[in-house]
Order: structure tokens, then C-alpha cells, then sequence
């Protein structure tokens, strides 16, 4: 398996000068080894998307692992039922808030609907960092509240991995978008790379729909797609996830191999089909550290510390053998 280091922002080296110069939650965990919220250190809640996604499994679990033994803070971890439950992301930062986390890290299921709930634990001196996906700007204004996001570069990621697909397939290529949830900054600015990607390669862009980050949506979409259009040669998905539901889609119709298929998030669950070539690429944006440079940043703000508004991570292009 070949990588491609895209960005080397070194993150945890900035957040360390940082420090030194200024619905129904499927999931609840606590992991450190300070002192409770009542105590001498921080309690810092970790708000993901769902846990059913290996992302963000790994992200959980890359966070409980920094929490182990580290006594500056305290973890509370929480995730929700898929990835479209806006409400009960809601909940979890209300319950957050109410148990009186000092910060929260959120990588949130919608740009907009979480800001609200957020302004509300920002009004009540709770720090905010904002991991994954991007809050939306306007949103942001229109609240009066400054969230430094921690995260990576999602339309550079986006178009790298659709430049691929565009060498393989070249000028003239039947292509198909599969998009994230719909009002989510990733699944918008992963469109936006992949668009700049087929204009750039010349590719004719057959068909674009969400299958809301899903693999079983992605299945049925796609099937649904290739049956109206059985001409397809290729398939940009915005997450792995969905990836795997086109790739169990073209082995069904006989067409594994045929059809080129690019993702993202380089979920451990992709790397036979990378193997194989019927996956050309994905793209790693780390996500068991993003949780973890969102805690430091976190802390960073508790330490009365200045975080940038946006520090970018790291993206790397992965591709078979």
C-alpha cells in the first residue's frame, strides 16, 4: 500500500507552543486518572458522530487511550445512533453541560443545528473546540460565538482523491458522487473536491446524491443509480463507509473490478479492496488524533491560552499496491 503525506501542519507541536505562549447517546464513557469536574483538574466531554462509523470508533478510542493515565484532564466520551441523529447530538451537549464539563470537543452531526446548543454551553463558561466538521460560519455570526476548529483541509483532501480516479479513467469518464449528510461542511467542501476534480480531469459527472455517510444507503443508492445508468465507470464516495456499500453493490451486479471506486477516511475495514485494486484510493485524515489535538486545544483555551481559528491536520493520500 502506497501513502501520499498531503499537509504536514505539525499540530501537536503547535498546540504544545500554544499552551507555552498563551438524541439517544449509543455511548458513554469516562476515561483519566484526575479528579472528577469537582476536583483540581478539567473534565473535558467528547461529542462524536456514530459509533456504528469505524471513524469514529477510532477516534473514541483514540481519545480514551490519550485520557489513560494522563492526569491534566478527565474524559467524558459520547457518540449517537447514526449519523443523521442531530437531536440526540443535541442532547449529549445538553447532558454534557448539565453534568458541568469545563470543555467540550465536538465533531457535530450538522454545521448549523449544533450551534445553538453550543451558544448556550459557551454562555455558561464551557470552552468549545470544534473537531472534524466544520461549524458554519454564517451560523457562527449569527450567534456571536468564536469556535476554533481543529481539523483537515476536506476539499484539497477530496479533490487529491479524485484526481485519481480522474488519471485512471481520463478525459470523457461516466462518474457518480456519493455525498455526506446534507447540511454538514465535510460532506459540502468533499463535494466541492471532487467536483474541482472532475472539471479538471474532464469527466462527465452522470449523477450526485447522499447516502447520508451510510453504507447500506450507499448500496441502495448506488444500486438504484447504476441501474438508471449501467454505462458508470466510476464512483467517488466522501467516506469509506459508503464506499463499502458501493463496492458490495458492484459485486452483486457482477460489476466488482470494472467500476473504479475512490472513499475516504482510510477506515481499516477498506484495505482488502485497496488490495485488490477495486478500491483506487482513499484518504487518511488520521481521525484517532483528531479527537486528541481537539482535547489539547481544549485545554490550551482552559489554560486561558490563544488557539488558532483554524488549525489544520494532517491528510495523507493512500492508494493499493
Amino acid at each position: 500500500m502506497r501513502s501520499k503525506l498531503l499537509a504536514t501542519a505539525a499540530v501537536a507541536a503547535t498546540l504544545v507552543a500554544t499552551l507555552s505562549a498563551c438524541g439517544q447517546q449509543t455511548t458513554g464513557t469516562t476515561a483519566g486518572t484526575g479528579q472528577d469536574s469537582d476536583g483540581d483538574v478539567p473534565t473535558i466531554g467528547l461529542v462524536m458522530k456514530s459509533l456504528g462509523n469505524p471513524y469514529f470508533q477510532d477516534m473514541q478510542a483514540g481519545a480514551e487511550e490519550y485520557a489513560e493515565g494522563n492526569d491534566e484532564f478527565v474524559l467524558k466520551a459520547v457518540g449517537i445512533q447514526s449519523e443523521t441523529d442531530v437531536t440526540g447530538q443535541v442532547e449529549a451537549v445538553n447532558n454534557l453541560v448539565a453534568q458541568g464539563v469545563d470543555a467540550i470537543v465536538i465533531a457535530p452531526a450538522d454545521s448549523r443545528a449544533l450551534v445553538a446548543p453550543l451558544k448556550q454551553a459557551a454562555d455558561q463558561g464551557i470552552e468549545i473546540i470544534n473537531i472534524d466538521v466544520k461549524l458554519d460560519d454564517s451560523a457562527l455570526a449569527d450567534a456571536d460565538i468564536e469556535v476554533p476548529f481543529v481539523g483537515p483541509d476536506n476539499v484539497e483532501g477530496a479533490r487529491t482523491v479524485g484526481e485519481v480516479l480522474a488519471d485512471e479513467l481520463g478525459a470523457g469518464g461516466k462518474v457518480v458522487i456519493l455525498e455526506g449528510v446534507q447540511g454538514a461542511a465535510n460532506a459540502e467542501q468533499r463535494k466541492e473536491g471532487f467536483e474541482a476534480a472532475i472539471d479538471e480531469g474532464g469527466l462527465d459527472l452522470v449523477a450526485s446524491a447522499t447516502a447520508n455517510w451510510e453504507t447500506e444507503q450507499a448500496n441502495t443508492v448506488f444500486t438504484n443509480i447504476l441501474s438508471a445508468n449501467p454505462d458508470i465507470q466510476g464512483v467517488m464516495a466522501a467516506n469509506d463507509s459508503m464506499a463499502l456499500g458501493v463496492l458490495a453493490a458492484l459485486e452483486s451486479a457482477g460489476k466488482k473490478g470494472e467500476i473504479k471506486v475512490v472513499g475516504f477516511d482510510n477506515i481499516p475495514e477498506i484495505e482488502p479492496y485497496l488490495q485488490d485494486g477495486s478500491l483506487l484510493a482513499t484518504l487518511d485524515q488520521f481521525g484517532s488524533q483528531q479527537a486528541v489535538f481537539g482535547i489539547d486545544a481544549a485545554l490550551a483555551l482552559l489554560n486561558g491560552d490563544t488557539v488558532a481559528e483554524w488549525e489544520k491536520t494532517n491528510i495523507e493520500l493512500i492508494t493499493g499496491p
